[in-house]
């Protein structure tokens, strides 16, 4: 495995690799990893030649008040987990390069990008925008990898990607779960062990709702009902949002059919804010 700091080498070689004729699969993180990251990068390796993850935590996706500097850091554990996984080029910029003084440009996906976690937020997602475009535009890849535990995020990128006619294919891998049904992610070191007993009930609500459907039940608000009760059960966890949404606009849809819905959870858990989902229709489930 290849390790890249600069962006001009990383272009010259996205460039090189190009003018080779291999396909570049991208996979973009902050490090932290985990099982969900190399499961992106297993599917990136199986639709490229050359896999290039990156990681860098991104200063501008962290409003005021947020764990920027707390947001858990290990790169020598990161590298050695992303070439077992079959990483062929890390790249971990450095932030002053990335944003150089006088930085003052931002992509942002307007409508999409106010709602859900938009609404607390609010500069969430034009960071994420802003410093994938530019990610795109260093690794130069042929498909980008994004989780599906990350679905509004996947969905904006999805529409940045469509409205700038980038040459971009976009793939969206399933949420890897602990044994104990949460939802991987870098935050979860944060957790206590009575917090994370407590974080369950966010994964056990989307199976509740899962059921619901099964069961014949169509009903938003009702599933709604149902899953902010479990969620609030104890008292220990408390919700940001619970939605039920279009898969395509992320607005909110009054009845469950054949057509795919996304059910969107943020709470917290302590200090810890955790983000989880599930995809239902009337037919079949998929978490």
């Amino acid at each position: 495995m290849k390790t890249i700091t600069s962006i001009t080498e990383m272009q010259r070689e996205a460039e090189r690799l190009r003018a080779e004729g291999l396909r570049i699969g991208f996979v973009p993180t902050m490090g932290s990893l985990h099982e969900g990251h190399l499961d992106l990068l297993r599917l990136s390796r199986r639709h490229a030649d050359v896999v290039v993850m990156s990681v860098f935590v991104n200063p501008t996706q962290f409003g005021a008040g947020e764990d920027f500097t707390l947001y858990p850091r290990n790169p020598e554990r990161d590298a050695r987990l992303a070439e077992d996984a079959g990483c062929d080029i890390l790249f971990s910029p450095d932030a002053d390069e990335v944003y150089p003084p006088g930085a003052s440009t931002w992509v942002q996906v307007e409508g999409p990008d106010a709602i859900l976690e938009g609404t607390f937020r609010p500069t969430h997602f034009r960071g994420v925008t802003t410093v994938v475009t530019m990610l795109f535009h260093m690794v130069k890849p042929h498909h980008a990898v994004f989780g599906q535990k990350d679905a509004q995020q996947a969905l904006i990128i999805r529409r940045m990607v469509r409205d700038l006619h980038m040459d971009i294919e976009l793939l969206v891998a399933p949420t890897r779960r602990d044994p104990d049904g949460l939802a991987m992610s870098s935050r979860n070191t944060y957790l206590s062990e009575s917090a994370r007993a407590e974080a369950l009930a966010i994964s056990r609500s989307l199976r509740l709702a899962q059921r619901y459907v099964v069961d014949g039940g169509r009903d938003a608000q009702a599933l709604l009902r149902m899953v902010s009760d479990e969620l609030t059960r104890t008292g220990a966890l408390i919700p940001d949002y619970v939605a039920l949404v279009d898969t395509d606009t992320l607005e909110a849809i009054e009845r469950i059919g054949t057509t795919p819905v996304l059910l969107a959870i943020a709470a917290r858990v302590g200090k810890t804010r955790l983000i989880d989902n599930t995809i239902l229709r009337a037919e079949t489930i998929e978490s």
